[in-house]
């Protein structure tokens, strides 16, 4: 199974500790936050993993090159310019598609800065039997930003609290106000479905798709221990929650 790591950011929230080198490069413990999501997906299956770099990108190479690229196929997505989720996404395409099977195995997105203990064993079997074109690891939590999602756990909007901007793209009985884990199992058939060019973030696309109809799962994980490693008071809170047990490297 393949996956994608989303590493490219500046890394801004974390400074000082992202001043001389990338955020991918800080660390828990002793771990880069980039070693701990490369242990968490091997630990599921996964083999072969693209990780798109721009902040000291030559950092990222280099230390995969030393750590002998930690027993997995490991390729580079370079942006010249930040692209976002969406952009990022498409620009790898080619890594999830080289295969004959590549229009029907899924794969597996997972942000960097995040620590967690969500099944993605669980969550792939869940996407396979939603036939969704992405199945999204959601929390029932306070954030800034809410992804909705309908009576079906399907998504049908969201909502920014920073401005109090609601867009609902389908009808809904029901509406589910959720925090998206930064986690998500798509299906490659999506790439064909991406008609946005340049930086773009793939939850506008995925808004789009959802309205003509497509299918963005929710997978429910609100069970699980996960934690945003976006500021420096986060880095220090996740070193002790690893060492108090709630999360492991591997």
């Amino acid at each position: 199974m393949k996956a994608m790591i989303l590493a490219a950011g500046l890394g801004t929230r974390l400074r000082p500790l992202t001043n001389d080198r990338p955020k991918a490069l800080v660390e828990i413990g002793g771990h880069t936050l980039l070693e701990i999501a490369l242990a968490r997906l091997r630990m599921f299956g996964v083999r072969e993993v693209i990780v798109n770099v721009h902040h000291f990108a030559d950092m990222i190479v280099e230390y995969l090159h030393a750590n002998g690229n930690f027993g997995m196929r490991i390729e580079i997505s370079r942006e010249l310019v930040l692209l976002d989720t969406g952009g990022g996404l498409k620009n790898a395409s080619d890594f999830f598609l080289e295969s004959a099977g590549g229009q029907d195995e899924p794969f597996i997105l997972h942000n960097v800065d995040i620590v967690s203990t969500i099944d993605i064993g669980r969550m792939v079997r869940f996407h396979a039997a939603q036939g969704a074109l992405a199945t999204i690891a959601v929390q029932s939590r306070q954030t800034s930003r809410y992804l909705l999602f309908d009576e079906n756990d399907q998504l049908c909007g969201r909502r920014s609290d920073h401005n109090g901007n609601l867009e609902m793209v389908r009808p809904a009985l029901e509406v589910q106000a959720l925090a998206y884990a930064c986690i998500q199992v798509i299906s490659p058939r999506l790439f064909a479905k991406l008609e946005e060019k340049g930086a773009f973030p793939i939850f506008d696309s995925y808004l789009r798709l959802a309205g003509k109809g497509e299918k963005f799962s929710a997978f429910r994980a609100d069970e699980c221990h996960w934690r945003d490693l976006g500021r420096q008071e986060s880095i220090e809170q996740a070193t002790r929650d690893m060492l108090d047990g709630k999360f492991s490297i591997v």
